[in-house]
């Protein structure tokens, strides 16, 4: 595998903000996030999943959380001003974000889109997210995350 750079990445350089691409095979399908942190050789506490959502206002909605966590979708409404969202449809990620399944980075979506983070998350110094390709992934300091994608830390979680 080359060096394969992702529109994530090219942000990131743009912008002065330092990474670490990480790649996995994925070749056997395994795409999930826990199968990625083993893959990537991480603690899946520091591994996160970009999770979209629609709320009933019409607002899309993007949220970081752990790969094992899950999105309490009532704090997630809550946080986002919204009395109800739901996740966008799979086949739909790739016409909101101009990413797909498996490869959806916070980072370099088509729109801004308001964006949160699971407060877990400040916990750490470094994360690991999508880099914007199924395979890539992205290590990246938090607070570099937060600035980048304009996100608040939230209580999100199940």
């Amino acid at each position: 595998m080359g060096k394969v750079k992702t529109n994530a990445m090219r942000i990131l350089e743009t912008r002065g903000i330092s990474y670490r691409a990480l790649s996995y095979d994925s070749r056997d399908g395994k795409i999930d996030g826990v199968s990625v942190a083993q893959k990537v050789e991480r603690d899946p506490k520091t591994v996160y999943k970009t999770l979209v959502t629609q709320g009933n206002s019409g607002g899309v909605y993007v949220f970081i959380i752990p790969v094992e966590g899950e999105l309490d979708l009532k704090k997630a409404a809550a946080t986002a001003g919204e009395k109800k969202i739901e996740m966008i449809p799979v086949k739909d990620i790739l016409k909101w974000t101009g990413y797909i399944r498996g490869g959806c980075s916070p980072i370099g979506m088509k729109k801004n889109y308001p964006t949160f983070i699971a407060q877990e998350a400040l916990k750490f110094q470094n994360i690991i997210v999508s880099g914007g390709r199924i395979g890539i992934q992205i290590e990246i300091e938090v607070k570099d995350l937060l600035t980048i994608t304009e996100a608040a830390a939230a209580d999100l979680l199940k």
